[in-house]
């Protein structure tokens, strides 16, 4: 099992008022499962995005990720784990600007301690997977949107995370080239990885087999469709 989250809630106080984002949510996630989480806004998707991605804990409840309950660990803890067990893809990149994609690839390895030549390895295997191999000594204003995805998709696999967490993945590429990074994923997804998707787009959803919908921070559907063999 990838992670089980049980009874879910989550707080916060916002100008004084007390809000509740997340409701009682329930739901789990087997390893391999390709997951998309829609809603509209205020939903809370999130916020239950955070804490999937161990950004946020839950105000009550458990969440186990991997057999381990991370619901109630500290920052520090919270950080080796992403480290460890998540890659993140998002909607803006998020690459440093002045390394090129060899090193934005590398940085996770950099923080976990792997030797040199091991982080080479691995670093060229993810670039090699999501067809970036001729560009990886290019900085990221080198690159168009698509391959700046694509190097933030490596760096997100280098780490052989046990959730690929992507946050709107499409959100600033055209339509063309949105398709071909729901591809890459497809990919991942058939090459074993467990991917969650966080979007608002049906086009980007319909890529999952299963499509959790929040509404008020409660899961308002979750269908598994059938996928051709």
């Amino acid at each position: 099992m990838a992670f089980e989250i049980a009874d879910v809630t989550k707080n916060y106080a916002m100008n004084g008022v007390g809000v509740q984002a997340l409701a009682g949510v329930t739901f789990d996630v087997a390893d391999n499962e390709y997951v998309a989480i829609m809603g509209p806004s205020g939903s809370g998707k999130s916020t239950l995005m955070n804490i999937i991605g161990c950004l946020d804990v839950p105000t009550s409840g458990s969440y186990v990720l991997d057999g381990q309950d991370v619901s109630s660990l500290g920052e520090d803890q919270l950080a080796e784990i992403r480290n460890i067990k998540i890659g993140f893809v998002f909607q803006t990149f998020n690459l440093l600007p002045r390394a090129d994609v060899f090193h934005n690839v590398e940085l996770p390895l950099i923080y976990r301690g792997l030797s040199p030549a091991k982080r080479r390895t691995k670093v060229n295997e993810a670039i090699e997977a999501v067809g970036l191999a001729d560009r990886s000594t290019h900085k990221p204003t080198e690159l168009s949107g698509g391959q700046r995805q694509r190097a933030a998709i490596a760096r997100a696999l280098v780490t052989d995370p046990s959730i690929i967490l992507a946050d709107e993945p499409t959100g600033n590429l055209d339509s063309t080239t949105g398709q071909e990074i729901m591809r890459i994923f497809d990919g991942l997804h058939a090459a074993g990885n467990t991917i969650i998707l966080v979007t608002h787009e049906a086009n980007i959803a319909d890529h999952a087999h299963r499509v959790v919908r929040l509404l008020d921070g409660r899961i308002a559907s979750d269908t598994t469709r059938k996928v051709a063999a």
